[in-house]
């Protein structure tokens, strides 16, 4: 899988896309054009055909104009990369005042965050560990951190508790948009991939030389109906991660 790198760019650029800076206006005769629509239209590319399909080609297909009139809003790839993920970054809920405690509202943002990913599986193919400076995550960042904030946790431990979190819904996600795409990559669905096993299964497959595996592999198959469910692993793991964030922060506070 092809991994791309946010901050790849110039930055003096890419942070003018990002806060709109120094929007450009169309020119006479030409389409209306403006960055906002040139990195929808490449959201759009990316969510369809996938970040390997992106190109400033590709983009300036999807907006029927020529390649080159792209250059005159964006200055290339990279920056476009940039400016799509702090968009999307602007989907995520974030109600004003959150029902509940800590607790309530982290599990309101991991599952914000999933359905991001969900909605958009190219994300996962981007590194993000030099982050896009823009609004949106900005925003978002704040907004997420207030979840934490006043709760007995010093600065550095809530931007590492939120790091465990988003952390934990990264990968979680990875597995649910593989399990996804692997119908459409293989052509069989779950049922038809383990049917076609199955009978080679039955003659390797020795209860009493793997016995655990093989009583814990038949119950997971039964309580999911396949050998993985995305959304099971979410939402367990998940309560899980909430419960050693609150060992700790009774540990700091001597309450949760």
């Amino acid at each position: 899988m092809t991994i791309e790198y946010t901050g790849k760019g110039d930055p003096a650029r890419s942070l003018a896309l990002l806060w709109r800076t120094s929007e450009r206006v169309s020119r006479k005769g030409k389409p209306d054009l403006s960055v906002t629509r040139i990195v929808w239209a490449a959201i759009e590319v990316a969510d369809s055909e996938g970040l390997q399909a992106l190109s400033m080609r590709r983009v300036a297909e999807k907006l029927g104009v020529g390649t080159m009139s792209l250059y005159t809003y964006v200055p290339g790839k990279p920056e476009l990369l940039d400016v799509m993920l702090d968009t999307v970054y602007g989907e995520t809920e974030r109600p004003g005042d959150p029902p509940g405690g800590w607790r309530e509202r982290l599990a309101q943002i991991a599952r914000e965050n999933w359905r991001l990913y969900l909605r958009h599986p190219w994300l996962l193919q981007v590194a993000t560990s030099r982050p896009v400076l823009g609004p949106h995550l900005s925003a978002k960042y704040d907004y997420e951190l207030r979840a934490l904030d006043g709760i007995g946790l010093t600065d550095v431990e809530m931007d590492a508790v939120l790091t465990l979190v988003t952390g934990f819904v990264h990968g979680t996600a990875r597995g649910a948009v593989e399990a996804a795409q692997a119908e459409s990559q293989t052509g069989l669905t779950d049922e038809q991939w383990w049917a076609a096993h199955a009978p080679f299964l039955a003659r390797i497959a020795d209860p009493s030389r793997f016995p655990v595996a093989a009583r814990v592999g038949q119950a997971t198959g039964e309580a999911h109906g396949s050998a993985y469910s995305p959304e099971h692993a979410f939402e367990f793991g998940l309560e899980r991660v909430l419960d050693g964030i609150e060992a700790l922060i009774t540990q700091r506070t001597g309450e949760a």
